[in-house]
């Protein structure tokens, strides 16, 4: 004789089936979607994107600071001492303008106390040309804030004769807030000093 219960248990293990499936397909599908998420969010956390001229759109690869800090920290160092050692009589006003936003009272106060020598005075009286040929600078990243010394060889051209010299500068530089143009770099020169100036020409 049949009876009903082998119908029904049949139809519950069906159903069973069927949310065993769902359940698992469900948690696969959110596996994947929480995957999908966090693949795209770390994908914009190392990239950004910048306009180009034309208008079009350009990926941009982010690094770790670490990696960075280096070249930006040469690079500030370099747009330092060309500001402020590569002036003459027409562009000296809107360079060291420009190479004080680099550093901190210990610059202003070496520019005054030139200022005060009347070396741009000297500049401007007799049309000299200072000219940077090179800057070489080394750093030390391991403590903060960063020392660093720096060689700068420049020229001062007096129309006839031509000298060449050799400074050599310490100090440290600091982390600070970017400041788009004045300090692109987002580093402050602190504790400035020209150590060394030594005329090249003398040399044999």
């Amino acid at each position: 004789m049949k009876t009903p219960y082998k119908n029904i248990y049949t139809v519950l293990k069906t159903n069973r089936f069927i949310v065993i499936a769902v359940l698992a397909f469900s948690f696969i599908s959110s596996g994947i979607a929480v995957w999908s998420v966090f693949r795209i969010n770390n994908k914009a956390l190392n990239n950004t994107f910048a306009v180009n001229t034309d208008g079009s759109v350009i990926p941009l690869k982010w690094v770790a600071q670490k990696e960075n800090l280096k070249v930006e920290a040469l690079a500030h160092l370099d747009l330092f001492h060309t500001y402020f050692y590569n002036i003459d009589a027409s562009n000296y006003e809107k360079n060291l303008e420009k190479a004080l936003w680099l550093g901190n009272s210990s610059v202003d106060n070496l520019y005054r106390q030139k200022k005060a020598d009347g070396v741009y005075n000297r500049l401007l009286q007799y049309s000299l040309v200072q000219k940077v040929i090179n800057i070489q600078s080394q750093l030390d990243l391991q403590s903060n804030p960063y020392a660093f010394q720096s060689t700068t060889i420049f020229e001062i051209n007096r129309g006839s004769v031509v000298d060449r010299y050799e400074l050599i500068s310490t100090g440290n530089l600091i982390v600070v807030d970017r400041n788009f143009p004045k300090n692109t770099h987002g580093l402050l020169i602190t504790n400035y000093f020209e150590k060394s100036l030594k005329k090249l020409n003398d040399e044999n």
